[in-house]
């Protein structure tokens, strides 16, 4: 028989399994020798009180054998000479469009402006180490998109949006750890993403799919208002009759050639504000409350909101161990982002900062029409470049001295490569971002005693939480509400935040594209 149970257990019970062990079978009356094997389902950690806890799900198997279900990398029938549905973008929702495609037996040609994950690391090394930002291959653009290089977390509000079992699902088969399946919120890992997305591209192409890398979009070809294919930088056309564009929340070009052909695309709010570092120790400290963090505790997380005159300040893509990223997409601006290893074993932590905006607050940029909440972004970004000298150095400032208005007279070396420049934040950000924020860390304070601390070196901006742009869609059918054949998806078109919920929507769209429907 199979006992399922709901248990809390210390640290040290749960990570051995002869403690495991010992612990259901004392608790539940039930001989060592009867339990077969334990298997966890589900696994958190509670550490609201001054003993942390695991909370564990486990399935028993009593005088039963456990079979372990198994995850083999799907052998897809060849669709080399199936109709084509063509993809812009290999990032989450691209690529899991693509394997969609494959299911339904349809055909999946990949176009992607930046180059394959090996290529990219050069290009990486370029931003990090020389400031140079390649405008095709970089932290956002390439394949696995900003994804591969953001942390790899896989947890996602968006509960109703989709199957996220099947995304994890295939994760685990192309190469990701059977933890993700368990854990409350799911981590790869920057280091282990790459290998996983090669998988991937390898498996499209057995099946007769095609991959086109340094292949950037400049043209869509209609014929009424319907679509009929696309033309690269390179002038190669493909024809399909069915497209979908899953360019990411950075694919300014794609925004102003939907734009000049005059396909609808419309403003949407978004988040800006800066990533702020501490050190891991403090962070476990405050959550684990505890001087020196238990060795079988994670490096801990946290989440923080407030209201701060009616508009949200939160934080946003906590990397725990990690690292902050040079991020911008072409030369003349400063953007950050976070990212964490598999292990998130270096010695900080960042998350993002950021300060909900409105339509109103994009007034000064009007003139600008649709483009308004991207020129309110890009000039933050093309600010700071000038602020540092124009190189992809950021403008810095530790917290306490932000809040006060005083410029800090030194930095501490951070796990930013290219370098700080200390700045007065407040004459880089908005009136509206920089006061919320003051307010914001002080009242965080409340929530987590010891993170309003001048030990955190403020790092800006943060401006690339979501896209500035939403491409509108039919939600029956999912094509754009203008042009037959045209599917906006992912975080480019503005209909997820993030590698699950980008998934979601990419197998969506392609199922959406092929049969005319979709699963919700």
């Amino acid at each position: 028989m199979k006992l399922e149970l709901n248990v809390r257990v210390t640290p040290e019970i749960a990570s051995n399994p002869d403690h495991l062990l010992q612990f259901v079978s004392k608790q539940n009356k039930i001989p060592k020798s009867d339990i077969k094997h334990i298997e966890c389902t589900s696994r958190s950690i509670d550490a609201r009180q001054k003993n942390v806890v695991f909370q564990l799900r486990l399935e028993v198997y009593i005088n039963e054998n456990f079979i372990p279900l198994e995850y083999p990398v799907p052998h897809f029938r060849n669709v080399s000479l199936a109709e084509p549905v063509i993809i812009i973008g290999a990032g989450p929702a691209g690529l899991f469009a693509a394997l969609r495609v494959l299911e339904l037996g349809k055909k999946p040609i990949i176009l992607e402006r930046g180059k394959n994950v090996k290529e990219r690391v050069e290009d990486l090394r370029g931003i990090n180490v020389h400031h140079i930002v390649n405008e095709d291959s970089n932290y956002c653009f390439g394949e696995g998109g900003a994804g591969t290089y953001s942390d790899g977390k896989l947890y996602t509000r968006s509960k109703k949006r989709g199957n996220i079992r099947k995304v994890l699902e295939y994760l685990v088969t192309f190469g990701a750890t059977k933890q993700i399946l368990v854990d409350a919120h799911p981590h790869i890992g920057t280091n282990k993403l790459p290998r996983i997305i090669q998988n991937i591209r390898e498996c499209i192409l057995a099946a007769g799919g095609e991959i086109h890398f340094k292949t950037r979009i400049t043209d869509l070809i209609l014929s009424g208002n319907s679509i009929t294919g696309v033309k690269s930088n390179s002038g190669e056309k493909w024809m399909a009759k069915n497209v979908i564009i899953a360019t990411g929340h950075s694919g300014r070009e794609m925004f102003q050639l939907l734009y000049e052909k005059g396909i609808q695309i419309q403003t949407k709010p978004l988040a800006i504000g800066v990533r702020v570092e501490h050190p891991q120790s403090l962070i476990d400290s405050i959550q684990y409350h505890c001087d020196i963090k238990n060795p079988l505790l994670p490096a801990s997380e946290y989440s923080l909101v407030k209201q701060i005159n009616g508009r949200g300040v939160y934080s946003f893509c906590m990397c725990p161990g990690g690292v902050i990223a040079p991020c911008a997409t072409k030369p003349g601006e400063v953007v950050t982002n976070g990212w964490s290893s598999a292990e998130r074993s270096r010695p900080t932590a960042n998350s993002g900062i950021v300060v909900e905006l409105r339509f109103d607050d994009f007034k000064p940029f009007e003139s600008y029409g649709v483009f308004s909440a991207l020129q309110y972004q890009a000039s933050i970004e093309q600010k700071a470049f000038v602020m540092n000298g124009g190189t992809q150095k950021a403008p810095a400032q530790r917290m306490v001295d932000f809040t006060k208005n005083k410029i800090s007279n030194d930095l501490p070396k951070t796990s930013y490569t290219p370098g700080l420049v200390s700045v007065s934040l407040s004459e880089l950000l908005p009136p509206l971002i920089a006061d919320s924020l003051k307010k914001g860390f002080q009242e965080f304070e409340s929530s987590m005693k010891g993170y309003f601390t001048n030990e955190a070196i403020i790092h800006a901006p943060e401006t690339r939480t979501s896209s500035p742009i939403q491409v509108p869609r039919n939600q029956e059918t999912l094509e754009h509400i203008q042009i037959k054949g045209l599917f906006p998806c992912g975080e480019g078109a503005g209909y997820a935040g993030g590698i699950v919920s980008a998934a979601i929507d990419g197998m969506k769209c392609a199922e959406a594209a092929i049969t005319g429907s979709f699963t919700k």
